[in-house]
């Protein structure tokens, strides 16, 4: 019996929300009186897998080969499952990703396991396996009991807040049976988005709207983001008109981000964007209209022109 988290690898490392979710894993294995244990698909290096330790895990399995490079829900769920059943693991972790998502459903039915989504909080297990999660787009909480005898639970981003020790894990090789029906399923190109700070990562991000009145004004947003360490986003208005790459695009029909702070300057506020920010633990809202709807689901609001306030919030920040 254990605890088995599944980590996603971006360029060979450990995704911030993986690292959450092996902190996350390490707690429930805690509880449960047993212990946790990683499980890594591609290429890597060892020492970097061994930092899984540091969030709580005593070993990694890593599966080591190279056709597993490339994300596949298919040949993923089939690798994890196999992994599930070697270790007897009652309880399996990630975090809610493209991924993620496209992985557990498919892990669940081979495992015939139970499965929740947005999982915020560590587990109830006083009477049975009940989990808090995240509805209805962050407006509301679900408390979810878990009867199969295995669990799978999918962690929302920026929820944990992980503690790190000097601890490193133990990393075993692990050689799956793969099957070439799970690679049916083929990956021909890959665009990544860039920036110093990856969007579904960030803690801190600053967006945009048409307030911005159009791309070459989009200098201040890009200072304010840097002066902050943040990540820069904007709303689907904006991506529609090229100003702004697609995977800028946070919304309903965009990325939907759970940071710690998200500046919003210049964006009216529509349903359709809120959908996909609203789990922001801090939103602070600038626009020079005060009857904008966004200021209704704000924190803090700053009236006033946007070309005015964020150069001045700039140098505030490059101050500190």
């Amino acid at each position: 019996m254990s605890v088995l988290i599944f980590a996603e690898l971006d360029e060979g490392k450990l995704r911030k929300s993986s690292q959450e979710a092996i902190y996350y894993g390490a707690k429930v294995a805690d509880m449960m009186d047993t212990s946790a244990t990683v499980i890594v698909l591609g290429e890597a290096d060892e020492s970097e897998l061994a930092t899984a330790g540091r969030f709580g895990a005593k070993k990694v399995l890593h599966a080591n080969n190279a056709r597993l490079n490339e994300a596949n829900g298919m040949a993923y769920a089939t690798v994890v499952a196999e992994a599930a059943n070697r270790e007897g693991a009652e309880v399996i972790v990630l975090a809610k990703s493209a991924l993620g998502d496209a992985m557990a459903a498919r892990l669940a039915g081979k495992l015939k396991a139970g499965l929740a989504a947005n999982v915020v909080d560590l587990p109830e297990l006083s009477n049975g396996f009940r989990v808090k999660r995240s509805i209805y787009t962050s407006k509301a909480f679900a408390f979810t009991e878990l009867k199969a005898g295995t669990k799978i639970l999918a962690i929302k981003k920026n929820t944990i807040e992980p503690q790190e020790t000097e601890a490193t894990a133990t990393v075993e090789p692990f050689q799956p049976t793969l099957n070439d029906s799970d690679f049916v399923l083929k990956v021909t190109n890959t665009e990544k988005a860039t920036g110093e700070v990856l969007l579904p990562d960030a803690d801190l991000v600053v967006s945009a709207g048409r307030g911005l009145k159009g791309p070459e004004n989009w200098g201040i947003v890009e200072d304010l983001a840097k002066a902050l360490g943040a990540a820069t986003a904007c709303s689907k208005p904006v991506s529609d008109l090229d100003w702004r790459p697609h995977h800028e695009h946070v919304g309903q029909t965009g990325i939907k981000i759970s940071p710690n702070l998200y500046i919003a300057a210049g964006i009216s506020g529509a349903i359709q964007h809120l959908a996909g920010v609203n789990s922001s633990k801090v939103i602070v809202v600038i626009n020079k209209d005060p009857e904008a709807p966004f200021f209704k689901s704000a924190d803090y609001g700053i009236v006033g022109d946007v070309f005015d306030i964020l150069p001045r919030l700039t140098k505030a920040a490059q101050a500190l």
